[in-house]
């Protein structure tokens, strides 16, 4: 298990003490199998998105070494054109179970591996994985469309889904940001993605009719402040606008409206999000309010369906344990996860007129 004194940054008051951030830790380190693999939760199935999120939280403890194994696992099993599946059999690179390769899930490796080298300094790991991350981005940016957007997914028989959702373009907008921070710190400049992050940057921010109309999802309305698209007042605005429809005091953030239901992952990253903004009393405060979701393992359950008074589904994910301690590292200042959720200014020499 993991010792309390390597979380100390994982502290914080009314939300997890080093014993209880420990616990968590050691849960998701129990989910991971020996190929380095990070599954929801034993016995069911891994997505590189969730995966790259259970490897950072791993990183915010000071777990390196089996952080490191997550992200060799991307690079073993990574697909000739740069993508991953959807989704894999507890793990098991032979045995898909969705064949369709996600844009949002394919580009978020730029940002787990950008973080653990912000945790490690391992010059080691960035040359092994920048090949990773390079086809990676590839694949993604093939999928970006004349408006800035980048398309949901190709399908297992090559068609490409044109509509663009814009929870996953936020986080494509993140992970193209860490890409283009790796592609700075090894001196190789990557002009094709600094005109498609800006280009997808102003979609984000000032076409929200260019996106799927998800707005009954609460991921839709808090992405573009968590990972930097939208900023300053915008941001602002944006959350106070749907905060009574998605925020219920004392027990977290919906996942969907109307149905009666909180979920760790999303107040989670609500959270985040309020930090992002400068918001950090009203994060914490979000936090606190998801602790009956805390099982006595040191996991979280999923969800909450309030009406009923009933967890649901009854599973402890290994990526809600991951938001909630990646929030709270933010918040604790942890330098790593600091600078991957702080968002830049749009590259110099980009215009809002290419858009």
């Amino acid at each position: 298990m993991t010792s309390p004194e390597r979380t100390e940054l994982l502290v914080l008051p009314g939300v997890l003490t080093a014993e209880q951030a420990a616990a968590t830790v050691a849960g998701i380190a129990a989910e991971q199998r020996p190929d380095g693999a990070i599954p929801w939760f034993r016995g069911h199935h891994l997505d590189p998105w969730d995966h790259v999120e259970a490897a950072m939280a791993l990183d915010t403890a000071g777990e390196h070494a089996r952080a490191a194994a997550a992200y060799g696992w991307l690079a073993e099993h990574q697909l000739p054109d740069g993508s991953w599946y959807a989704a894999y059999a507890d793990g098991d690179a032979r045995e898909p179970t969705d064949t369709g390769r996600e844009s949002n899930f394919c580009a978020y490796v730029a940002v787990g591996v950008w973080h653990h080298y912000l945790s490690t300094g391992d010059d080691t790991f960035l040359e092994r994985m920048w090949p990773v991350v390079a086809a990676a981005m590839g694949f993604v940016l093939s999928l970006q469309q004349p408006d800035g957007t980048v398309a949901w997914k190709r399908e297992p028989d090559g068609t490409v889904l044109t509509d663009a959702l814009l929870t996953g373009c936020s986080s494509v907008y993140q992970a193209l940001r860490c890409a283009l921070a790796i592609a700075e710190h090894r001196e190789e400049p990557q002009p094709d993605w600094e005109l498609a992050f800006g280009r997808l940057g102003h979609a984000i921010a000032h076409h929200p009719e260019r996106f799927a109309d998800k707005s009954r999802y609460s991921m839709d309305w808090y992405y573009p402040v968590l990972t930097g698209a939208v900023t300053g007042t915008a941001a602002k605005e944006r959350i106070e606008a749907e905060w009574d429809r998605f925020v219920v005091p004392g027990l977290g953030v919906r996942c969907v409206t109307p149905n009666p239901w909180v979920t760790g992952g999303e107040s989670a990253e609500l959270a985040l999000a309020l930090w992002v903004m400068g918001e950090s009393g009203r994060a914490v405060e979000i936090l606190r309010s998801i602790a009956h979701l805390r099982a006595p393992s040191g996991m979280y359950w999923t969800g909450y369906v309030f009406a009923d008074e009933a967890v649901w589904p009854r599973e402890q994910t290994a990526w809600t344990a991951g938001a909630l301690l990646l929030a709270v590292a933010a918040l604790g200042g942890d330098p790593a996860t600091v600078e991957v959720f702080t968002a830049p200014a749009t590259p110099v020499g980009l215009t809002a007129s290419c858009c």
